[in-house]
């Protein structure tokens, strides 16, 4: 009994990467919360910085903590963060209350993404590493896209979409409590290792900085094209914000299918390659969104931006490793703390959409940032 449930131990591992796509609740969420306190554009914009700004303070300092007190207590610590964060509007439904859960719930998931990927490699190992990892990106995905969904059903079947909240605190805990009872093999403690000096210092290298930007940037128009979404459906079609939410929907179910389609090609495709006809395509999605004037148009362009981008996060990571091989602990480390452009870029959407009194501020927005990656694609063929 007790060898079949260490086979099975991968099981609540993968399960918590459910847990991991929590943070996308921010889009769909922004307009709920502009909705119902009055926000300005502007003051709206901030709101996914409160999720993801601690990737780039908390990023490297967690891989220093998770090297001393283990993996699956990185992880646990991680669920307990965002357990508390998702109770806090259930108690007091206010603006701040609201700000308060959104950074416990980017405190948790920074921990979450430093030490879960790594506690993988405890219970799975060799040639299933790699397919077990895809696995727990694409419940990622499933996470983010059932998002608006329970938002929405929240509001319909339970007279508030806050009580999302309730539902994904009821999750966090059951994966706490799985987790809990699972034996896990503990991993070598280590002494040494990623430094945040010697992390920040890569900066240096032309190559990395190449890198790190990209991560930037692809986080910048994954988080901006998901906030975006209902706000254009709003906007241009008029539709209320509980409807709007298709919008957040369709790009996560073009970004799943994406993420699958990438990850078959990939193994017979040159990635840098398959990055440009991607970002080259993704350029000519955001056209579309820019122009686009009736409902199915703006959804081919959403569908368009998620479905081509669900690969470059992948290819920059693996790209920035294999440039410096050396150093992939300080690499691994300091490419998560990009995952902040997902703090910067929304607000630069708010301010420009309020400047330019409409959505297209924020996809000029957007398109800066593809027109970064646009470059970084052509520059990798040269490095």
């Amino acid at each position: 009994m007790q060898a079949l449930i260490r086979r099975f131990n991968f099981i609540p591992v993968l399960a918590t990467f459910f847990v991991m796509g929590f943070c996308d609740v921010v889009g769909i969420a922004t307009s709920y919360v502009k909705q119902d306190f009055g926000l300005s554009e502007t003051v709206a914009g901030f709101i996914p910085s409160m999720v993801f700004i601690w990737f780039l303070l908390f990023s490297v300092p967690a891989a220093l903590l998770m090297n001393r007190f283990g993996r699956k207590r990185m992880v646990q610590l991680s669920n307990a963060v965002t357990c508390l964060g998702m109770l806090i509007p259930l108690v007091s439904y206010s603006f701040p209350a609201v700000m308060a859960a959104f950074i416990l719930l980017g405190v948790g998931n920074t921990l979450l993404q430093v030490s879960l990927n790594p506690l993988l490699t405890n219970v799975v190992s060799g040639d299933k590493l790699s397919s077990c990892l895809t696995g727990g990106q694409v419940i990622k995905a499933l996470s983010s896209f059932c998002a608006p969904f329970l938002a929405l059903w929240a509001t319909s079947m339970l007279g508030n979409w806050k009580y999302l909240f309730a539902i994904y605190a009821a999750i966090t805990l059951l994966s706490f409590l799985l987790l809990e009872l699972t034996e896990i093999p503990r991993e070598p403690a280590q002494s040494g290792g990623t430094s945040v000096g010697e992390a920040f210092g890569l900066l240096k290298d032309k190559v990395v900085l190449l890198f790190f930007l990209g991560i930037f940037f692809i986080v910048g128009v994954d988080v901006g094209t998901n906030t975006v979404s209902a706000k254009l459906l709003i906007e241009r079609c008029g539709l209320a914000v509980e409807k709007a939410s298709l919008g957040a929907s369709i790009y996560f179910i073009a970004r799943t299918i994406g993420a699958f389609v990438g990850t078959f090609l990939l193994s017979r495709i040159n990635d840098v390659r398959y990055m440009r006809v991607n970002i080259v395509l993704a350029c000519g999605a955001m056209v579309l969104l820019f122009f686009a004037p009736s409902l199915p148009l703006i959804l081919a362009g959403i569908a368009g931006v998620g479905f081509f981008c669900s690969s470059v996060f992948s290819i920059l990571f693996s790209q920035a490793l294999k440039a410096r091989p050396e150093k992939s602990n300080e690499i691994s480390g300091f490419m998560i703390t990009g995952v902040c452009g997902g703090a910067v870029i929304p607000p630069l959407m708010g301010v420009a959409a309020q400047a330019m009194g409409s959505q297209s501020g924020s996809l000029a927005v957007i398109s800066l940032c593809l027109g970064y990656l646009f470059y970084c694609a052509f520059a990798l063929g040269r490095r």
